[in-house]
């Protein structure tokens, strides 16, 4: 008789409501807990509709101040960081999804256990994420999570699915959310998003990063992509560098026909760059006038995105590709067809995933340089992380870890 009044003692009621959008608010979601206390609940579980990330903040609010132990499952990708920042804010559990398969709203428990570790996690974590939409194919948590651990930075990094750019930053706007990456297509809205931007970035009138002042609470924008990309296709140059009289090294992209597919946030940053190195910049966009008033910000010229292939002015040319053709899953397009890149002498691809694009495969096979956009990524995001741990930066570690897992 005793070893069952033992037994029941230690039994617990787990009761659990579904919750459509409408009623995800902190007002109704707290009204349903009190509801589900009033019949016996020792532990609430909620599985929550959500239609925005903007959603979620109301869970991590009642995490925070429910009286019980809560459990708060999200359905939808928009909801995947209840799951991933719930330790922080004293989630009784949370979910992960077995296997390959991939469930919205759910991290794999592989990548709960190896790339977020979410053990390590506390009250004082920074949360730092990438803003963008789409943003599964973002390999940003792969490199900046292992970072954080390697500098012991108390901080993670997670995907953030945003439509509504404005409604974000204004939901999330505690000292908690320390930095972000800004990704397609928010890069030129993020300028505006932000209290402060660097020149650089306004000039570019894109902004990829984004850091919350610690002292104000003041949201300021930087730009890592122009210099990272610039730098990247001057290197696959450096053996052909001319040193001028002076002493100074003269760019091996002055004086280059610069070809730029693509005039969004990515475009701006590499059409401002090879400018600034004295390149010839030609720009072709689907939007034939985002090409034309971003070739009259760099001086450059517009091309009918249509002429593409049938460019070719002279040999020797520069292409880079700022545009999402060939992104996964679309890994089959390309933007240039494999006859017209014969007239190029080196091909740069922003697209990391794949990591060897079918552009770059065939601009190889013709026999131009190619620099993969893995280059690009990994130097834009030393200079995100220097911003976002005022310095910290382990360069030779982050190269490893892009070498392991892209």
């Amino acid at each position: 008789m005793n070893e069952l009044k033992s037994k029941k003692s230690n039994t617990q009621i787990i009761v659990s409501s579904y919750v459509t959008s409408d009623f995800c608010t902190r007002e109704k979601l707290g009204d349903t807990i009190i509801d589900m206390q009033s019949i016996g609940a020792d532990v609430v579980k909620l599985i929550i509709e959500l239609d925005s990330i903007a959603n979620v903040a109301p869970i991590f609010h009642l995490l925070t101040h429910c009286q019980v132990p809560l459990i708060a499952r999200t359905m939808g990708e928009s909801g995947l960081i209840s799951q991933l920042l719930g330790p922080k804010y004293g989630a009784f559990m949370v979910f992960g999804s077995l296997g390959d398969k991939n469930v919205p709203g759910l991290p794999s428990l592989a990548s709960i256990k190896q790339v977020y570790k979410l053990e390590y996690m506390n009250v004082d974590t920074k949360i730092f994420g990438v803003v963008s939409s789409p943003v599964s194919h973002s390999k940003g948590p792969l490199l900046h999570n292992p970072a954080f651990r390697h500098t012991g930075y108390n901080g993670i990094y997670v995907p953030l699915l945003v439509d509504d750019l404005q409604e974000f930053f204004s939901v999330y706007s505690s000292s908690d959310f320390a930095g972000f990456s800004v990704g397609i297509p928010h890069k030129e809205a993020a300028v505006r998003c932000c209290d402060e931007v660097h020149p650089l970035a306004l000039s570019i009138g894109a902004v990829n990063t984004i850091v919350r002042s610690p002292a104000d609470g003041k949201l300021v924008g930087y730009n890592t992509d122009c210099e990272a990309c610039i730098t990247a296709i001057e290197d696959a140059y450096r053996e052909n560098s001319v040193k001028s009289e002076q002493g100074s090294y003269v760019s091996p992209l002055s004086g280059k026909l610069f070809v730029l597919v693509g005039a969004g946030g990515a475009g701006r940053a590499i059409a401002f760059g090879a400018r600034s190195r004295g390149a010839r910049v030609v720009i072709f966009n689907r939007n034939f006038e985002r090409a034309k008033a971003l070739a009259m910000a760099v001086s450059g010229e517009a091309m009918p995105y249509e002429r593409l292939n049938d460019f070719r002015p002279e040999k020797g040319m520069i292409l880079a590709n700022a545009s999402a053709v060939g992104m996964e899953p679309d890994k089959d397009q390309t933007p240039v067809s494999k006859v017209a890149l014969k007239s190029y002498e080196l091909v740069f691809d922003a697209v990391y995933t794949p990591r060897n694009t079918r552009l770059l495969q065939e601009a190889a096979e013709v026999g131009a340089t190619v620099v993969s956009g893995v280059e690009m990524f990994i130097r834009q995001a030393l200079g995100q992380f220097k911003l976002f741990t005022n310095g910290l930066a382990p360069e030779e570690f982050m190269r490893k870890i892009v070498l392991e897992q892209f």
